[in-house]
């Protein structure tokens, strides 16, 4: 993302930190082992991967100032997704992208796929968080960087179409932003988080798995 992009549409908000801490908190710690090798694909200001707690914490985008943003012990690499040679075939167990794939081609998306295959440990998966074009279609394209559209429905064709079994499906997972009259309360957070109803929600989460032996 450019230097503009930053400066008006991804403003840095302590709004956000409350809600990764939060996320990190009630959500993914279930899901990462202390043991385990996180990377974090779209990382902007390093919100997610600061607050995992993992042996090896990896964090890319094309954003320069990334560096700047992560915590000590994060290894940051300025690129695109889909440039994953800089990491050890099977080393990493947790790779996360957070409001990424709306911004790529598909063909990227592809290409990111096919290059998180071999990065992957026989543990590994992918879990995507991002808008559910269902549920947020009216304010979908308020972003003028969104060039690929999905719901719930579309990305796991999607997935599966490219070699990947896809494992979770939470179509309502969070709402869309920050930016709103909602407090961002970490307390509020966790009882979103666990309850059955989510009117609000129009992010939606997707886990998946490389089908081994298969592939696009």
């Amino acid at each position: 993302m450019s230097e503009g992009y930053h400066a008006s549409r991804l403003t840095q908000d302590t709004r956000r930190n409350v809600l990764w801490s939060a996320l990190w908190r009630f959500y993914f710690r279930r899901r990462i082992a202390p043991g385990d090798c996180v990377l974090d694909l779209g990382s902007g200001y390093g919100e997610f991967i600061n607050n995992v707690v993992a042996a090896r914490r990896l964090a890319v985008d094309t954003w320069p100032r990334l560096p700047d943003h992560v915590a000590p012990g994060v290894e940051a690499h300025v690129g695109m997704a889909q440039d994953l040679d800089w990491i050890a075939d099977g080393a990493v167990d947790f790779a996360f992208a957070s409001n990424l794939f709306e911004h790529l081609s598909q063909d990227a998306f592809a290409a990111t796929l096919a290059a998180l295959r071999t990065k992957l440990s026989a543990k590994g998966s992918l879990t995507i968080l991002q808008p559910n074009y269902r549920y947020a279609y009216r304010e979908y394209f308020d972003d003028y960087t969104h060039i690929a559209v999905y719901s719930h429905v579309s990305i796991v064709d999607f997935l599966t179409a490219h070699g990947w079994e896809v494992q979770e499906v939470q179509p309502r997972f969070l709402p869309l932003t920050i930016k709103s009259r909602l407090p961002v309360s970490p307390l509020l957070i966790a009882a979103y988080l666990a309850s059955p109803i989510r009117p609000l929600g129009k992010q939606m989460l997707i886990s998946a798995r490389p089908v081994r032996g298969g592939g696009a």
